[in-house]
């Protein structure tokens, strides 16, 4: 059986850069540890340790969400379509951003107020 993954790009390091590849199972669990054995760490980012998909994933089969076809449970065929999307917001992506938001601001904070008391000491000392 062969169905078909499309991995996103933030994923390719898994698997050496394909930005398609494929794999096999009668159920998306199946499918990913089958993923997951031939691009190890994968199933890692998309499933949980308690062993459910993490909510910053979205996982479709055939266009469809896969949280209204049974999760992981959700039953695959021959010539499925698969399509993983990472959340574009929130998640440990989302904190990173923000993290990054908040260093370039306070940096930008710390830099105005080395500026404005030069400036004063320049005037102080006229």
């Amino acid at each position: 059986m062969a169905i078909e993954v499309r991995i996103p790009t933030i994923l390719r390091s898994y698997t050496g850069g394909a930005k398609v590849v494929e794999g096999s199972g009668d159920t998306l669990s199946d499918l990913l540890a089958d993923l997951d054995s031939r691009h190890a760490g994968l199933r890692g980012r998309l499933v949980t340790e308690a062993g459910a998909l993490h909510r910053f994933v979205n996982v479709y089969v055939n266009d469809e969400d896969v949280r209204f076809l049974g999760a992981l449970d959700a039953k695959l065929s021959d010539g499925d379509s698969i399509t993983i999307l990472p959340a574009v917001a929130g998640g440990a992506f989302g904190f990173a951003a923000a993290a990054a938001i908040s260093q370039h601001s306070a940096a930008s904070v710390r830099a105005t107020a080395v500026a404005r008391d030069s400036r004063r000491g320049a005037v102080a000392a006229r």
